[in-house]
């Protein structure tokens, strides 16, 4: 396989390199579909995200005042999203999709926990049974402890969710707050996941893995900067599942030829390439091996590994 994907990366076919096996590690639910998807279902034109400072505050106002207000003027809104995310991971050669579903979802859908899984389970089953689909509790960084806890309880009735993933503002409140939570979930047997790294720095990185013990970090391009840490997140096998087009996008990084995660693959850090959110900024995972390699950063087999370390859970 991985010198068919070599041949497909060098003859530079879209639709050739959509057909290779591939993962997406991160990926948020309800903005993994292709716009041009959830404009045809729901009647209306999004106006796209255009960011001034490449701020997670941009973003958020963007999907509260552009998004949230499509997403609640047309009907089973949450179920076409899903099916939206679905089509697009099947269309673009996922085999593996963990995915994010807010834990505030339930409220903002009045869903019960239990509608909520069986339309999951129902979506998954009906459009790409073939998929292994992990879905993840995510959790809003901003809020506090005890409106996580009350929120992520009736969820964790089910024996559904593989892991939980905190994201957001990283500078909300200390990462250290969270250790009950992420203990909790540890005993449940739910992988454990963060953003962070994304705005913040190396040591921001280490420290989270550290106090959460996570098992894989979401974006940590941060870790770039430090040598001792890339050097400690590879000795300790973390997994960091990286969002070029997302960091471009959001000013982290300047270009394709100047991501870090090149750097990173150096130091021996155990890197993936993943979506984000493709409704934002339009990249599926094909997309984004097909303009690393066009870019120079890496090379075919490079890359190879890269898409097989996301295979290979």
């Amino acid at each position: 396989m991985g010198l068919i994907f070599s041949d497909t990366l060098h003859s530079g076919k879209i639709k050739e390199i959509r057909r290779i096996p591939k993962s997406d590690l991160h990926n948020h639910c309800l903005l993994g579909g292709r716009k041009r998807d959830v404009e045809k279902f729901s009647g209306y034109k999004i106006k796209p995200f255009q960011p001034v400072n490449g701020t997670i505050q941009e973003l958020d106002r963007w999907i509260a005042d552009i998004y949230r207000p499509i997403m609640a003027n047309f009907p089973n809104a949450f179920v076409k999203t899903v099916e939206a995310t679905f089509r697009q991971a099947k269309s673009d050669g996922v085999t593996i999709l963990e995915s994010s579903i807010d834990s505030s979802y339930g409220a903002a859908f009045n869903l019960s926990p239990e509608k909520m899984v069986v339309s999951l389970q129902l979506i998954h089953s009906t459009i790409a049974p073939e998929i292994d689909f992990r879905p993840e509790l995510g959790l809003i960084r901003g809020q506090s402890i005890r409106s996580l806890m009350i929120q992520i309880d009736p969820y964790l009735q089910f024996d559904f969710f593989k892991a939980i993933d905190l994201y957001d503002d990283e500078f909300a409140q200390p990462i250290r707050n969270f250790r009950e939570i992420f203990r909790f979930a540890k005993k449940m047997g739910l992988k454990c996941k963060a953003h962070v790294g994304e705005f913040g720095d190396a040591d921001s990185v280490k420290e989270a893995v550290e106090e959460l013990e996570l098992d894989a970090v979401q974006h940590g391009i941060g870790a770039a900067s430090s040598p001792a840490v890339m050097k400690w997140l590879a000795d300790n096998k973390v997994k960091l599942n990286i969002c070029p087009t997302s960091n471009i996008y959001l000013k982290r990084v300047r270009s394709y030829k100047t991501h870090p995660i090149r750097i990173l693959f150096d130091y021996g850090v155990k890197v993936t390439v993943n979506t984000d959110d493709v409704l934002v900024f339009g990249d599926g995972v094909s997309e984004q091996f097909k303009k690393l390699f066009k870019s120079t950063l890496f090379n075919a087999e490079e890359l190879n590994i890269i898409r097989e370390n996301g295979l290979n859970e």
